[in-house]
């Protein structure tokens, strides 16, 4: 009979000891749970906080493209269209336009650098494509380009029609260029670069018969070297935005306020009639 009780409780015991642990172990899952989707929700819309509490905006931009993004090697302080636009998005959304922050990007690493979250926003002349929408969210265009060739002066290709298997062309990695140029003209060669400087470099090395990009980065090019010339008009429409991290609508959102307030205000034609308009 004590036998017999004993073992009752020593199976009640057991019971409840596996009821305790399931409940724990249940709790715990759920915490966990809820944990991970406030962190990830906390990621994507909480965004504009934590640029506010940071109180600085960082930028993805270009150092080696005139007109939009180039580093001084003297000062150190990078130049350009794209760069008065970040200014002044953080001077809207922060107050001043001195909290921006830049870190260099090129066209193959600011998608992998955004991701990361080693930057909040690429401004770095770069295309909106269905096929980036799905990697980031962009703004609403802020700058209309298109794509051209840019050749020595005197030379016999004057257009993408005079591109064959004997002419090679520079291009970038990691730009929409190289895809479009090997689409119009598919017998060209293309040699591709880390970044537009080495790319012009090896152009006036006669590395190639064209370098191909958007026009505006090829008028910078050949605002550097006046032996250099546009040519062909354009041949696709570059609608440029400025990209952040999929999901982080709220940033979206204030940057095409600020976009809409500078366009309204003028100071959108100010900056543009600074980096463009004699040249």
């Amino acid at each position: 009979m004590k036998k017999l009780i004993l073992l009752t409780v020593v199976a009640l015991m057991s019971v409840l000891l596996l009821a305790a642990c399931g409940s724990g172990a249940s709790k715990e899952v759920a915490t966990t749970g809820e944990s991970k989707e406030g962190n990830a929700e906390q990621g994507v819309s909480g965004i504009l906080d934590t640029i506010k509490q940071r109180d600085k905006i960082v930028f993805g931009v270009k150092h080696d493209t005139k007109l939009f993004g180039l580093k001084d090697p003297a000062t150190g302080e990078v130049a350009g269209f794209d760069i008065d636009i970040a200014r002044q998005i953080a001077k809207e959304i922060l107050g001043d336009e001195n909290k921006a922050e830049f870190v260099e990007v090129t066209s193959k690493t600011r998608i992998p650098l955004l991701n990361k979250g080693d930057i909040d926003a690429i401004v770095a002349t770069m295309t909106i494509t269905e096929e980036r929408k799905k990697e980031v969210d962009f703004s609403n265009v802020y700058f209309e380009a298109g794509q051209s060739l840019l050749v020595k002066k005197g030379s016999p290709v004057q257009s993408i029609e005079d591109l064959t298997k004997d002419t090679p062309v520079l291009a970038v990695k990691g730009s929409t260029s190289t895809i479009n140029i090997r689409n119009a003209a598919p017998d060209a060669p293309v040699l591709e670069f880390e970044n537009y400087a080495e790319a012009f470099t090896a152009l006036k090395a006669g590395q190639g018969v064209a370098l191909t990009t958007d026009n505006a980065i090829l008028l910078g090019m050949a605002s550097e070297d006046n032996s250099f010339e546009l040519v062909g008009g354009t041949f696709t429409d570059e609608p440029y935005g400025i990209a952040v991290k999929k999901g982080n609508t709220e940033l979206v959102d204030a940057i095409n306020g600020v976009l809409d307030t500078l366009k309204s205000n003028g100071e959108y034609d100010a900056i543009y009639k600074k980096w463009f308009d004699l040249q």
